[in-house]
């Protein structure tokens, strides 16, 4: 990454906390995880020799509950970023109000360079290595960047081969034959869409017709880019590693993921079949763009979908979006927040944006807790309203403060685990 995302964490902290004028002794806790652990990982490779992979979990703040969040599997994986992402997934939790602290996991690995049993073989290692220190009272982890429903249901199965008993609510994010949630495969998407919505109509937007450019065309990306052209929004813009594309007259998403599992460039929707970069119209109507372009596009709304630090001092200025919905984690540098809120564009933050996996998350949970599982519709609903009730929580703290949402979102969080660090006593 080209920033540290753990001293862009701190700087948001640092904002909320002067703000606040929080408690020394609690700001002091608030700057470092409660608890980091490092192993690794020997993992017998198709070939029959041992490969070693070091994996993370980070823990930070379990004031207000178990330590809740994602294991991802990238080759960039470093502590400071799953620091980083620790630290936010304890200000989402609080930011919505559920009883969860934060954690994260990571694995440097390239899982597309794995066989499927070797990537079974991985995830099972990483369980048996942290098997004592996860749990559903403990430390609840859940899918992220390159995992996937399966591979919960591999360490689900591994964490009741070590513990000897039956433990669903030990994962999140898994397969419905094993104790997942109805919802919870576009759930991030979907509480994306909600908080999005209260953010149109702040902006006296008309749903029908309003321009989108998506960055990140993965699970989040897509299902936000489905869900939004079904309630008439106008996808004009997506875009995954590869490169992307633009096409003023929208985009239909059914067409993109086509392409896109067919293996071909996102660019080749002009052209309506697997192309080559040199093929791909420049201009026009529609048109092949990169990343740093799409985020430059003259839309209604930005949804950064993809990976951190995209929209930076650099190019913030730049940025023609009305709203910036962060589907992703940590897209935005805070010297690049500074500028979009002096340009009046609203951004909607990622501890708001994104936390509607979190929240599906818990109420797998609940379900697991109660061997008692809900419809869709049930999970739907309740998401829409935490999402809804959450995003005014903070807009009435950015009224108050006169302060962008992000910093807003900080202050309420900051607020919830501060209050509950001091009835605990730990001050």
């Amino acid at each position: 990454m080209s920033q540290n995302a753990f001293t862009n964490a701190m700087a948001q902290l640092e904002k909320a906390v002067k703000i606040l004028n929080l408690d020394e002794n609690i700001f002091e806790q608030l700057k470092q995880p409660q608890r980091i652990l490092t192993v690794s990982i020997p993992v017998k490779m198709d070939s029959g020799k041992i490969k070693t992979f070091t994996g993370y979990r980070v823990q930070y703040n379990n004031a207000r509950g178990p330590f809740k969040g994602g294991i991802r599997y990238h080759w960039n994986v470093n502590e400071d970023e799953v620091k980083a992402l620790a630290f936010w997934m304890t200000m989402k939790c609080a930011t919505v109000g559920i009883p969860l602290g934060g954690g994260k996991g990571g694995v440097i690995v390239n899982p597309k360079e794995l066989s499927s049993g070797e990537l079974e073989r991985l995830s099972r290692g990483y369980v048996r290595a942290l098997y004592k220190y996860v749990g559903s009272d403990q430390d609840v982890p859940a899918p992220d960047v390159y995992t996937t429903p399966q591979i919960m249901g591999w360490m689900l199965d591994e964490f009741e081969k070590m513990t000897g008993g039956h433990a669903p609510g030990f994962i999140t994010g898994k397969p419905l034959s094993v104790g997942g949630s109805e919802g919870r495969g576009f759930s991030t998407a979907q509480g994306g869409v909600y908080a999005l919505e209260q953010a149109v109509q702040k902006k006296g937007l008309n749903p029908q017709g309003t321009t989108v450019a998506i960055q990140g065309f993965g699970n989040a990306g897509s299902h936000m880019a489905r869900i939004l052209n079904k309630k008439g929004y106008k996808i004009v813009a997506v875009s995954d590693s590869k490169g992307g594309v633009y096409n003023q007259d929208g985009i239909d998403p059914a067409k993109a993921e086509e392409i896109k599992k067919g293996g071909g460039m996102l660019g080749c929707y002009c052209l309506g079949s697997v192309c080559s970069l040199d093929k791909m119209p420049k201009d026009g109507k529609c048109r092949f763009v990169s990343n740093e372009e799409l985020l430059e596009l003259d839309v209604d709304v930005l949804v950064p979908a993809a990976l951190e630090n995209q929209i930076t001092v650099d190019n913030a200025e730049k940025i023609k979006a009305k709203i910036i919905a962060e589907l992703a984690n940590g897209p935005t540098t805070p010297e690049a927040d500074e500028i979009l809120f002096k340009k009046g564009v609203l951004l909607v933050p990622d501890i708001l944006t994104n936390a509607g996996g979190v929240t599906v998350s818990y109420f797998e949970q609940v379900q697991n807790s109660y061997n008692y599982y809900w419809t869709e519709n049930d999970v739907l609903e309740q998401l829409k309203k935490i999402m809804e009730d959450s995003f005014e929580a903070v807009w009435q703290r950015k009224e108050k403060y006169n302060v962008d949402m992000r910093t807003a979102a900080f202050v309420l969080a900051v607020e919830r685990v501060a209050q509950a660090m001091k009835d605990r006593g730990r001050v």
